[in-house]
């Protein structure tokens, strides 16, 4: 989901303004406080930079179908989704600003790669915290494990679905040739994402803004 300038057509910056209200709502809403907190700011930092690092692992089919690990679900369970979204776009400006040719497709792609995978993500959380048992298995695999999966997969079909509509792609093409391989990286993201969380909570829970030892281990 690295979509180029070339990819946007004429009477699409509408999609600045879209951005330009999720942001500045997550900017109204966020909990700034904590960043008063020793280590908080760093750590947003040095989460954004370890996205930053996983993205450069991709694979590419055509120009705008990149496919790559996101890390959003990851970012959404350690700072929640504000936070996420903004540590995201720090990696997506960054990124950006390096390789060049994609200012005019920032917000698709900020779009794509951060609110609607955060979205998904914080949906997750929010309903297994409502629903399901709160016990350390369901924090890792639900939060985890599923959350991640249908992140990327929500992803990749809004990619789909906004490449189709700017007449880049056939939709049928896009069907076939570029969708389903976001099953592959839904299963990779899911291992990914559980794999590091399960280690956070065990040796640094405190790092995980979304995941409380009161709540989730003692006292079951």
């Amino acid at each position: 989901m690295n979509l180029t300038d070339a990819l946007i057509p004429p009477g699409w910056d509408g999609l600045w303004l879209v951005l330009l209200l999720v942001v500045g709502y997550a900017i109204w809403t966020a909990p700034w406080q904590v960043l008063k907190k020793d280590g908080v700011l760093n750590l947003m930092l040095g989460a954004s930079l370890f996205v930053l690092a996983w993205w450069q692992i991709h694979a590419g089919i055509r120009p705008g179908q990149n496919l790559h690990l996101l890390g959003a679900t990851l970012l959404t369970l350690l700072f929640g989704p504000r936070f996420a979204l903004l540590c995201i776009l720090l990696a997506l400006g960054v990124h950006t600003a390096w390789f060049g040719n994609a200012w005019h497709a920032f917000p698709a792609n900020a779009l794509l790669s951060g609110a609607v995978p955060v979205s998904v993500s914080w949906l997750v959380y929010t309903l297994a915290d409502r629903y399901l048992p709160n016990n350390l298995f369901v924090y890792i695999f639900a939060n985890g494990f599923f959350a991640s999966a249908v992140s990327v997969a929500v992803a990749g079909l809004a990619a789909s679905g906004l490449m189709a509509a700017m007449g880049d792609y056939a939709w049928k093409n896009l069907l076939s040739d570029y969708l389903p391989y976001f099953l592959l990286i839904g299963w990779s993201e899911a291992v990914s994402t559980g794999m590091l969380i399960t280690v956070l909570v065990v040796y640094k829970p405190h790092w995980v803004a979304t995941f409380s030892d009161a709540a989730y281990i003692h006292g079951r």
